[in-house]
């Protein structure tokens, strides 16, 4: 092969190779961005099995962040970067519609929730949930453990069935306030209280814990889980994980950790 042959060829490959790897490095980036997902703390259980199932059929990676709802809703109001929002209640749902951060038309109700008195798993504790029952006495020195029922919604459910039964001024000053629901849970589950009100599926997620009645559905507004995705979020993933949500397969793993699929 001549030398002029022997540059040309050498020059038709370099450019090659460079062409392919910028096409690799624009692709890298799309392959590599995790779509990214922020969940009720209730929901951890059964959306991370969820989850896993998605990633295995779309073969794209989810990352799921925890909290509150209303923890959560004021991060996606100052910023931050989610593609879909799940809320334990419709008020923050709503609360984010109105500031113009929801995609229109993605906003879906998905689960419903029954709310729980819960124990110690150890306690034997029985009680009937109506208008005036002795709660406080119940309590004794000790505290009733709730998410905080000025914000999140498994406090601001609880607040308001007690409320509905006439006891929440009896035991208002006995509240340990946690600042999601699981907190709540684990303060039950560790003995540091005797009595907790958390969401039914998280009883069912904690051993050590009982659920001693369950709170009469009429004694609260309704406990749905809506889902949507947020126009802070680019990933072209976003509808799809969203529509997942409601298929046959989701569906199934929600209903076996104790949700009601809507």
């Amino acid at each position: 092969m001549s030398s002029r042959l022997k540059f040309g060829f050498v020059r038709v490959l370099r450019l090659s190779l460079g062409v392919l790897a910028c096409l690799l490095l624009s692709a890298a980036p799309a392959q590599a961005q995790d779509l990214t997902v922020f969940a009720a703390a209730s929901l951890k259980e059964s959306l991370d099995e969820v989850v896993v199932q998605f990633q295995r059929a779309y073969n794209q990676k989810v990352v799921v962040s925890y909290a509150a709802s209303s923890a959560l809703a004021k991060q996606v109001e100052n910023g931050a970067p989610a593609d879909v929002f799940i809320s334990a209640d419709l008020d923050w749902m709503d609360y984010l519609d109105q500031h113009k951060l929801v995609k229109a038309g993605t906003w879906v109700n998905l689960l419903r929730n029954r709310l729980a008195l819960i124990a110690p798993a150890d306690s034997k504790l029985q009680v009937e949930i109506k208008t005036g029952f002795p709660l406080a006495k119940l309590l004794g020195d000790g505290k009733l453990s709730m998410a905080d029922p000025d914000s999140v919604p498994a406090g601001k459910y609880g607040k308001a069935a007690l409320e509905k039964l006439g006891v929440w001024s009896s035991v208002e000053s006995k509240v340990a306030r946690g600042d999601n629901v699981r907190t709540a849970l684990n303060f039950v589950a560790r003995g540091e209280a005797p009595l907790g009100i958390v969401y039914q599926t998280d009883a069912f997620a904690e051993k050590k814990v009982r659920v001693v009645a369950l709170f009469p559905a009429d004694t609260h507004p309704a406990i749905i889980y809506p889902v949507a995705v947020l126009n802070s979020g680019k990933h072209p993933s976003a509808p799809a994980f969203v529509n997942y949500l409601k298929s046959p397969e989701a569906r199934a793993i929600f209903e076996k950790y104790g949700f009601t699929p809507e």
